[in-house]
């Protein structure tokens, strides 16, 4: 299996970042990932079908928001959570929090 690409931290641009997260399966899935740190694509699916899923975790790699590694046949998600504080500081620190505090958004 050939290694994901994963865009370097100088290509990662605010509007595809706030793209990514504005739909509400992408978002979940950030908001799990920050939760478990790492998990697996059948862990996040939600029982959803594996090609819109597939869909998802592309957006979400290509803004740079996650990272995916195959483990043999598996791949395994991680949130990229420090280029992000980084790169663009507390935007998914208030991202994240917004949803848990039933601000900014139909829970």
């Amino acid at each position: 299996m050939r290694p994901m690409k994963h865009p370097l931290p100088t290509d990662i641009v605010l509007e595809r970042v706030l793209y990514a997260l504005s739909d509400p399966v992408r978002l979940d899935i950030v908001r799990r990932l920050d939760h478990l740190g790492e998990a697996s694509c059948t862990a996040l699916d939600c029982g959803r079908p594996k090609s819109t899923m597939s869909h998802h975790f592309r957006v979400l790699r290509d803004a740079g928001l996650i990272r995916t590694e195959n483990d043999g046949a598996t791949h395994i998600n991680s949130l990229r959570r420090a280029e992000m504080d980084q790169l663009f500081p507390g935007l998914l620190t208030a991202i994240l929090q917004a949803g848990r505090d039933g601000e900014g958004g139909s829970r």
